[in-house]
């Protein structure tokens, strides 16, 4: 079983829902990348603002370190983070052995955009998924798990694969 996973995929393909369900079955820590965003990033995406590379570097180097001081420990981790370019993975990846399993959840855009208008309480509004699609670079290196299935199922292909 790998000591780290990064679930990722667009807003709302439900990396929160379905990394807290594998910390509960792996008996690994969870975390959400989105409770890493300093303020600024967050009142910038609030206002239906898009983040660029700038916005997101100082936050990705925080997360690799999380992910280094997790593997170093011994402890593990599942990161669910959106991670949709590849320079975004490799900076998460960086000096990981071994690597983390990608979990990459794919979902159509309607199915997405439809639980988006759905979700209460979140920063994230509906209106920035045309932007989330327009960067993604789908993984080339990663488990892929269509999310049109219960969270179960989606657990199970994991540990599955693992």
């Amino acid at each position: 079983m790998p000591s780290i996973y990064l679930i990722m995929g667009v807003s709302g393909s439900g990396k929160s829902t379905i990394g807290q369900a594998l910390s509960t079955r792996a008996h690994l820590p969870f975390f959400d990348a989105d409770d890493f965003h300093p303020e600024a990033n967050v009142a910038k995406m609030a206002a239906g603002h898009p983040l660029n590379d700038d916005d997101r570097q100082p936050w990705l180097e925080a997360l690799s370190t999380l992910l280094k001081k997790q593997s170093q420990n011994g402890e593990g981790a599942i990161l669910a983070c959106s991670a949709l370019k590849a320079s975004y993975r490799n900076t998460l990846e960086q000096d990981l052995s071994p690597p983390p399993l990608v979990v990459y959840l794919k979902g159509s855009p309607e199915l997405i955009a439809a639980r988006m208008q759905a979700r209460t309480g979140h920063f994230m509004p509906p209106a920035l998924l045309a932007s989330q699609f327009a960067v993604l670079e789908e993984p080339q290196n990663a488990l892929i798990v269509s999310i049109d299935q219960s969270i179960d199922q989606i657990v199970d292909d994991v540990l599955a694969s693992t």
